[in-house]
């Protein structure tokens, strides 16, 4: 174990009130990183640099270090990233490259490079810890480069399914139907009639209480949402990395 992997393994205690964090979002088309402060506020400009396409381990935590340079002075770091993973380890990358990616711990690679503790998880998950209530079953769904999804149940993070990854219509997942490729190819009528089928079947599926949408496409949506249906700012990508060292209070009744 390395002198920094020490000084990690001593500080892994919850935040307080007065912590800083850095929450890096990685993306498709995009690394974003900010400062945020306990609530989940930026403290910072929204850092972001293109993501290299291909992409390798090395090179994808080199651009994370050369993006996050200019910020300091945080305790913690939450990562959400596009794809399954488990243990800080990425399981898949299917908008970045999962023959490369596969296996790659992101987590102690951050950790080492950085000297702080780190936690990675999948980016919509991370997104979804910023724009939840905290109460009933609650869904989000980010329309972006790809398509991804979160569940949670009285604030607590389910298990995450791909989704993405299941077929949706005429042979194709989520991701093919309404990812950003596909609404470039479809047009944005033809997508828009997609998204508005899709979230009829993820009701169908959980029964949510409310559902949230989120990424860059989320602004194209052009049909009027059901009131237990609405977006959210794609800053929750980054601000939702608080959640992540931090306990989400109880639910009022």
């Amino acid at each position: 174990m390395t002198s920094k992997q020490q000084s990690v393994a001593k500080s892994t205690e919850q935040a307080g009130p007065d912590t800083r964090i850095l929450a890096i979002d990685i993306g498709g088309s995009g690394l974003k990183a900010a400062l945020l402060d306990y609530e989940g506020e930026m403290m910072t400009d929204r850092l972001r640099v293109e993501t290299p396409h291909p992409l390798k381990p090395d090179l994808l935590v080199e651009k994370l270090v050369a993006l996050v340079e200019p910020l300091s002075d945080y305790s913690y770091v939450s990562v959400g990233f596009p794809g399954v993973v488990r243990n800080g380890k990425i399981v898949t990358a299917p908008n970045l490259g999962t023959d490369n990616l596969k296996g790659f711990d992101l987590r102690a690679a951050l950790e080492e490079r950085l000297g702080k503790p780190v936690r990675v998880v999948n980016d919509a998950d991370m997104q979804g810890l910023g724009a939840i209530e905290g109460k009933g079953v609650e869904m989000v769904i980010t329309l972006g480069t790809g398509f991804g999804t979160a569940l949670f149940v009285d604030g607590q993070l389910g298990p995450h399914l791909e989704i993405a990854h299941v077929p949706f219509r005429k042979g194709q997942t989520f991701d093919k139907q309404l990812g950003d490729k596909a609404m470039k190819k479809a047009g944005k009528k033809e997508w828009n009639a997609r998204v508005k089928k899709a979230l009829d079947v993820l009701r169908t599926l959980t029964t949510f209480d409310k559902l949230y949408i989120g990424g860059g496409n989320a602004k194209n949506i052009s049909f009027k949402l059901p009131k237990d249906i609405k977006i959210v700012s794609n800053d929750f990508g980054v601000r939702g990395g608080a959640w992540l060292w931090r306990e989400r209070e109880e639910p009022e009744e």
